[in-house]
């Protein structure tokens, strides 16, 4: 239907049904207002009244335009909300939770904000004077409120729309100071909003937009500076651009500039002017961030030479000693650091920052300047702890090592241990500060310490006990001081101060660290006895840890106190056994002893003694379980079977062969751990049983006194076992022929000499030929050995002249059965054989002597002359014929013939008997004539 056909009834019902919608609209709005007027003001309000009012705010805007008559009331209820919020506002009470607090804010925020979206929903109003300024001023309101709140978005927003409102008004003709200074204030909000969301140009482009709105006005010019000011002071304290924050602040100037020459009155100017000094101020710190300490210089010039009396801000000094330092001049940085020293009026912090700032620069060379100022200072202002505290720290920070340290530290140290300092930390007020210039010493002296230099950190940690309090709950404090003072002392090697501290340290807490650093004094000293006295004082200690017997060791092993690493080696064993948990592995403490004890002669009985231990332990334990596992335990085993071994061969050479004995037994059983043994291993252990044997077989030589029954026993027990060990390595199989190969020939030799004479002594003749055959018969036998043998059995109280007769006839062929036999040894063999024979079988078998006699001259027929001895041939030729005159006397002629024809036979091969065979020659022939 188009509009003209509509009828004049028809449009009037249209507008009474309009005009129904807009007033229950506005009824329930009015109805929402109500409910918020009456609610009780000690409680925020409900958060379902903003939505609800949003809902139906945006229900009415959908319905505009609207009557005059109805935007009165949508005005008149947009107050009453205004107001509503307002009681509110001013007397809100503290929230039960943070969280309640700020959901509080956020709904009042969105009531205000709605009361000015009424009023733009209004408009124009006939009879209300400037409605756009009044919109525009709720909502700037309302977007301060949501800028607080940190909803940039929403308070933009509001600055935004307040701007549009006012947007469309001449400026010029606004003439109501208030309205003007709501067009600037808006500018200046939106601007800070603008800056809070990282939009500097906006920003910056606000204010500048800001500059039409100053009307002339002084306090306009001050508030537009102000903003300025606070831009570049974010800007220089987020080090972003200093360039730009130094840009800002000279708009700030300007405007300071502008300000003073549009004030009236002189509160004005003043308020202006001290405005402008602080710009200034903050113009010379970026400059001087700028390292532009020129325009430094210039700009506290200014400050100070202004014609109102200059500006005297105690920042100046910091400012101009800073340039004059940037600019390299010291003299004039301490003229104007001294100038705060005359100024009482200065702050603390003020100048204890010049201090710092002058040392840093300054460096080593400004230590006595800043303990200068710092203690003249003392005499004119109040100056706290913590200014002392920030001093030292300042010259003390980062001070190094070398000669520039240790200057500032000598400083530091004269510092704090003036009277007039010290008097600063006392009392409970000053215990915080007290602690800090306690820990700042000790920091510092502990660096030194670990820099060793000890003189520094020994004065710097006798300065720190000024800051300790001599009460009971600082006893462990200062006893910690004392401690480490004898530790650096110990360092200057100033044993006697050393000892001072260390009793006093005692005196308050008596405990382990003390009784060890009193055993370090005493290792110093070279005083062993006083050492090994204190390791047992250690060990009475209520703290005790087994840890510092082990520290004890190395340091004696470090001093070359020997004995007393032994002594508290040997003090940590005996924790051992009880079961405790200590730091270091048994074995290896019994390793350590045994090392240690090695390092000097003389100390064989008491290095057999831990051996016997560690074996002892070893067995009660389990190899596993003393040595360790795998590779680590095989490792510690055969080091102590290789030093066992090593002692028996060198306590062997030393011809102490009864510590030989026992300590070649412990190579065995060391080596007889091992669960696996192999081939390797057991000829170890068969070697060492051998020489064992025959170490206690030397001793008998030795001391000229008969090995006991006991002893014989045991030396049997051990060959025994040594035989049995080289029977089962003789038969292994084909796998071990190199091993096997490789083996000491003289092992099975010694073994077999060894037992013949143990055998020996039990009267067992059976098994002494056993053996030897046994020897003979394997492929170590050599003839030097059977000929050993058989010397050696030949002769003695204990003889045997069937393993001799045995030992020598093998010996005998196989020298015979040499290449190149030697002739030598065969003629001492042949001489043993007959003399053998000769007392063993006697004149009832004397044809095995006469054979003896044909077979010596069976081996020298066809041999150059003199390759046999001629001295051993002589002496068969001669033997020989000597044993036919018994036989010729008794009338035996025949017998006397054999004999005679042998000596006679022997001699023909024999160089230089030509007399004497002529000689038996004659008598042979006359014997013969006889017969």
């Amino acid at each position: 239907m188009r509009i003209a056909e509509v009828s004049t009834p028809e449009l009037r019902q249209i507008q009474r049904d309009t005009e129904a919608d807009h007033h229950r609209l506005l009824s329930q709005i009015e109805v929402t207002v109500k409910h918020l007027e009456a609610h009780s003001t000690d409680k925020p309000p409900p958060a379902t009244a903003a939505d609800e009012l949003r809902r139906f705010v945006t229900q009415l805007s959908q319905l505009a335009p609207f009557s005059n008559s109805f935007k009165l009331l949508i005005w008149k209820l947009s107050y009453r909300l205004w107001n509503a919020c307002v009681d509110i506002s001013n007397t809100a009470t503290i929230r039960s939770s943070p969280s309640t607090t700020e959901a509080a804010a956020v709904t009042h925020a969105k009531l205000r904000h709605i009361t000015a979206d009424l009023l733009s929903i209004a408009g124009e109003v006939s009879g209300v004077p400037s409605p756009a300024i009044k919109a525009a001023s709720f909502y700037y309101k309302t977007g301060l409120i949501w800028h607080n709140l940190r909803r940039f978005d929403l308070a933009a927003k509001c600055f935004e729309r307040a701007t549009d409102l006012v947007s469309k008004l001449d400026v010029a003709s606004i003439s109501d100071a208030g309205e003007r200074k709501l067009l600037l204030d808006l500018n200046l909000a939106r601007s800070q909003t603008a800056w809070e969301v990282r939009d500097p140009n906006l920003a910056v482009a606000l204010l500048n937009r800001s500059k039409g709105l100053l009307f002339g006005c002084s306090e306009h010019h001050k508030e537009l500076a102000k903003q300025f000011m606070a831009f570049g002071k974010s800007s220089l304290s987020s080090n972003r651009d200093l360039g730009e924050a130094l840009k800002l602040m000279n708009e700030a100037l300007e405007g300071c500039e502008k300000g003073l020459g549009v004030a009236r009155t002189r509160e004005e100017k003043v308020e202006i002017r001290g405005l402008r000094w602080k710009v200034l101020r903050f113009i010379a710190a970026i400059h001087l961030q700028k390292e532009e300490y020129e325009s430094v210089v210039k700009c506290v010039k200014v400050l100070r030479d202004s014609a109102d009396g200059g500006d005297d801000h105690p920042s100046l000094s910091v400012l101009a000693m800073k340039a004059w330092l940037g600019l390299g001049r010291h003299v004039e940085a301490e003229k104007e650091l001294r100038g705060m020293v005359i100024d009482r009026g200065i702050p603390e912090g003020v100048w204890v920052s010049a201090v710092e700032a002058y040392f840093t620069a300054a460096g080593t060379a400004g230590a006595e300047t800043a303990k200068g100022v710092f203690l003249g200072l003392l005499g004119r202002c109040h100056v706290s702890a913590g200014a002392a505290v920030r001093v030292a720290n300042r010259v003390l920070g980062g001070s190094g090592g070398g000669e520039g340290g240790r200057v500032r530290a000598k400083v530091v140290a004269e510092l704090v241990s003036d009277e007039r300092v010290v008097a600063l930390f006392a009392g409970e007020k000053a215990a915080k500060d007290r602690v800090a210039m306690h820990a700042i010493l000790w920091n510092c002296g502990a660096d030194s310490f670990q820099s060793k230099d000890y003189e520094t950190s020994a004065e710097l940690f006798e300065k720190s006990m000024l800051y300790i309090p001599y009460d009971t709950e600082n006893r462990i404090l200062r006893a910690k001081g004392f401690r480490v003072l004898c530790l650096c002392h110990l360092g200057l090697l100033q044993l006697d101060r050393a000892q001072e501290y260390i009793n006093e340290a005692e005196k308050l807490e008596p405990n382990i660290v003390c009784a060890f650093l009193k055993f370090k004094i005493f290792l110093q000293k070279k005083d062993h006895q006083g050492a090994i006295n204190q390791i047992e004082a250690m060990t009475a200690c209520l703290d005790f840890q087994p840890e510092f017997l082990s520290l004890s060791a190395h340091e004696a092993v470090a001093c070359h106190a020997l004995t007393v690493a032994v002594a508290s080696l040997s003090s940590m064993l005996n924790f051992y056994a009880s079961g405790k948990s200590m730091p270091t592995a048994e074995v290896t403490v019994l390793r350590t002893l045994v090392t240690v004890l090695s390092q000097e002669q003389g100390n064989e009985q008491q290095v057999l003694k831990f051996l016997k231990r560690a074996h002892t332990r070893a067995s009660e334990l389990g190899p596993d379980c003393f040595f360790g596992k795998e590779e680590v335990g095989k490792r510690e085993r055969n080091w102590f079977a290789v030093t066992s071994w090593n002692f028996g061969r060198k306590t062997g050479q030393d011809k102490n062969y009864e510590l030989s004995a026992e300590f070649l037994r412990l190579a065995s059983n060391f080596h007889a751990l091992v669960k696996e043994s192999d081939t390797e291993n057991n000829v170890m252990v068969c070697k060492s049983l051998v020489l064992s044997a025959s170490s206690m077989i030397a001793l008998e030589f030795e001391r000229k006194t008969a090995l006991s029954e006991t002893e014989v026993k045991q030396a049997a027990h051990l060959l025994d076992r040594a035989g049995q060990m080289l029977k089962s390595i003789s038969s292994g199989n084909s796998a071990n022929d190199d091993q096997i190969n490789s083996m000491e020939p003289d092992l099975f030799f010694m073994y077999t000499f060894c037992a013949f004479d143990i055998q020996g002594r039990l009267n067992n003749s059976g098994s002494q030929l056993l053996i030897v055959k046994s020897f003979a018969s394997s492929k170590f036998c050599k003839p030097q050995h059977l000929l050993q043998i058989g010397l050696s059995a030949s002769q003695g109280p204990r003889s045997n002249h069937e393993v001799a007769t045995f030992a020598l006839n093998e010996c005998l062929s196989s020298f015979l059965s040499s290449p190149v036999p030697d002739y030598q040894n065969i003629a001492l063999v042949v001489r043993k054989l007959i003399a053998i024979a000769s007392i063993h079988k006697g004149d009832n078998n004397d044809d095995v002597v006469h054979s003896m006699y044909k077979q010596a001259k069976g081996i020298m027929v066809g041999l150059k002359e003199g390759e046999y001895p001629i001295e051993e041939g002589k002496w068969l030729s001669m033997t020989a014929w000597n044993r036919a005159a018994v036989p010729v006397r008794l009338g035996q002629l025949e017998m006397g013939k054999k004999w005679m024809t042998v000596g006679l036979d022997i001699a023909n091969h024999v160089p230089g008997m030509e007399t004497y065979k002529a000689c038996m020659e004659d008598l042979l022939r006359n014997l013969e004539k006889k017969l």
